[in-house]
């Protein structure tokens, strides 16, 4: 059985930063700026989806003190 990593929100952020930079190099192709744009959309989507958990998370412990 195949266990899916868990998701990283720093490995992710560093990801964005190099996206961000690739985007910015005026050699980056459309295409890929195109790809590149994509990827980082699914990557924000997920970053916020792990904040939103680690404020709930939160939320519920300061809620139970």
């Amino acid at each position: 059985m195949i266990m899916e990593k868990s998701f990283d929100y720093n490995e992710a952020v560093a990801r964005l930063e190099e996206i961000a930079m690739k985007v910015e190099d005026p050699s980056t192709s459309l295409d890929d700026i195109d790809r590149l744009v994509r990827e980082s959309e699914k990557l924000v989507e997920s970053c916020r989806g792990y904040l939103r958990s680690v404020r709930e998370k939160v939320e519920s412990i300061d809620g139970n003190s």
